[in-house]
């Protein structure tokens, strides 16, 4: 993952925004064009108010251009994230934009539930897990709200419609890591 950058950063996140404010039409200042933004990339974007989560939608596999992704995917997360009503011009002001560009996937190699809990990195990785037509994934910034491994994957199963210790055999596991860059963090 290349190093932090403040001013990518500001173009993300500004180009997030701005396709929130459009879709709620709203005027919004497109942001200056970039040639990064036109290669391929997969990001996940996260909206909050006062520190709660108020969206969250994204892509774990890089299927289009970074620019296009953050845009598809922050309009998503303001309107068409389940767990939330789509988001109103009156609520745009105190929501927090944070665009999390992934790394590639990379398989998790373990012989039982033990054995993968040792090899998670709190704080570092990302996890996707799939289980059959099940898949859920968690964002490295998760580690934050579930700092043990146990808990961590217990509330992930959850995530993916299964029980909270449920283990199979069948289970496979993947790690990314993110560069993140949030509104009002330098």
């Amino acid at each position: 993952m290349p190093t932090k950058d403040k001013t990518r950063g500001e173009t993300l996140l500004r180009l997030a925004r701005t396709a929130i404010a459009q879709r709620l039409g709203q005027n919004a200042t497109e942001p200056t064009e970039a040639d990064w933004l036109d290669q391929p990339g997969a990001v996940f974007v996260t909206l909050t108010q006062h520190d709660k989560l108020r969206g969250c939608i994204g892509s774990l596999e890089a299927r289009r251009t970074l620019g296009e992704d953050v845009e598809v995917n922050a309009r998503a997360a303001a309107f068409d994230d389940p767990r939330f009503p789509p988001l109103t011009a009156a609520e745009l002001a105190d929501t927090r934009v944070e665009v999390s560009i992934l790394s590639a996937a990379e398989p998790i190699q373990f012989t039982d539930r033990e054995d993968a809990l040792r090899q998670f990195r709190p704080g570092i990785d990302g996890i996707i897990l799939e289980y059959g037509p099940h898949r859920a994934t968690f964002l490295p910034q998760v580690w934050e709200q579930l700092p043990e491994p146990e808990q961590f994957l217990a509330h992930l199963m959850i995530k993916a419609g299964l029980p909270a210790y449920y283990w199979s055999e069948g289970i496979r596991l993947y790690r990314y890591t993110v560069e993140k860059f949030k509104e009002g963090e330098t």
